[in-house]
């Protein structure tokens, strides 16, 4: 018997009492909790995601999408990265103006060649305003978890208003379950009993994100 078959039975043994007309868990529990708290306008919200991610000690830029390669080009010069690591779905036109050679995401890559990557940059799913949350669900533009996970210094790009939403109830709705979430707010960080931060821990140490809207014709 695998551990899958064993832990199974066990969880239909403990059910074997649970009457059929019981009310299912997702209608017994009363969820009367706001879904955004204040009712802001879009700009608003931006600016409140903007101010929770400086607060959670990332780094934020705002471009227009006809600026965004240069901004991008000034992080990695700014950081000093010989290396940028790419997912297989990024934009081309983002890394348009760089001259920093590129990694190739490879499912073949170990978390040692990643540690000598210097700088990853992706997509994102969505941004959470009220929370300062960015949450990546590993499609094309955001690549496999771990490449977000292992280099030292992380570009993150938000399409606003359009990936920006107020509140995670509302993040929940456009989110897929079953896809490889990542919540991120801020860098990675952990703090022991004396309340000494310690960042780049479990993740990278710098997180830069990039607010980008859509430029004016």
């Amino acid at each position: 018997m695998s551990s899958r078959e064993l832990i199974l039975g066990r969880v239909r043994r403990a059910l074997a009492d649970v009457q059929q007309d019981d009310t299912p868990y997702e209608q017994a529990v009363p969820r009367s909790y706001l879904r955004e708290h204040g009712g802001l306008g879009v700009e608003e919200t931006v600016e409140l995601l903007a101010e929770n991610l400086a607060d959670y000690r990332a780094i934020v830029h705002r471009t227009d999408t006809a600026g965004l390669a240069g901004v991008i080009a000034g992080m990695l010069a700014a950081h000093g990265s010989e290396s940028v690591l790419v997912p297989p779905g990024l934009p081309e036109e983002w890394l348009g103006v760089t001259e920093v050679p590129r990694v190739h995401d490879s499912a073949a890559s170990t978390a040692h060649e990643l540690d000598r990557v210097d700088s990853v940059i992706t997509g994102c799913a969505i941004a959470i305003a009220e929370t300062g949350t960015i949450v990546l669900d590993g499609s094309p533009d955001q690549g496999r978890r771990r490449i977000t996970l292992v280099p030292d210094h992380h570009i993150c790009v938000v399409r606003v208003p359009e990936q920006v939403v107020s509140s995670v109830p509302q993040a929940l709705e456009r989110l897929d379950p079953t896809r490889p979430l990542t919540w991120i707010s801020g860098p990675s960080a952990t703090s022991d009993i004396e309340l000494d931060r310690v960042e780049g821990v479990h993740g990278p140490r710098t997180l830069e994100v990039v607010l980008v809207t859509a430029s004016e014709d």
